[in-house]
């Protein structure tokens, strides 16, 4: 039986609202990989797991590709590390703060699509509200 911090994916698919189709593959490319088995083979999953599929989930629909996914994962894990040096973990501060700011612009741009989205649906309500009036 695992122990109570794992989970196995079904649960993490509940969680983060992912297919298990999805967990599987981001383990398949290395972008999350079960911290342990259970010893029927079973997929186990931490809570740093789950944060880490639901950054993955985040990025997606803000367009960031797998290699870019995986760029910032592995940056996040070097600034996480205690052996990264003082000098590393300058540049991935750096790292950071330019996906910070295309992130910025990613969001800005959604903004607009959205504005452009919401003026299109007004329109459709006054062009229908007219022509029933009619």
């Amino acid at each position: 039986m695992p122990e109570a911090h794992h989970m196995r994916i079904g649960e993490v698919a509940e969680r983060t609202g992912l297919s298990l189709r999805t967990i599987r593959y981001y383990g398949e490319v290395a972008l999350v990989e079960p911290s342990a088995r259970s010893r029927g083979g079973f997929r186990l999953y931490t809570e740093s797991d789950v944060d880490r599929l639901q950054l993955i989930k985040r990025m997606k629909p803000l367009g960031f590709s797998l290699e870019e996914t995986r760029e910032l994962l592995e940056s996040v894990d070097r600034l996480n590390s205690a052996t990264t040096g003082e000098d590393e973990r300058a540049a991935l501060s750096e790292r950071l703060d330019a996906v910070e700011a295309d992130l910025a612009e990613r969001c800005s741009a959604l903004r607009r699509q959205l504005e452009m989205a919401e003026e299109f649906a007004e329109r459709l309500r006054r062009q229908r509200a007219h022509h029933a009036a009619d």
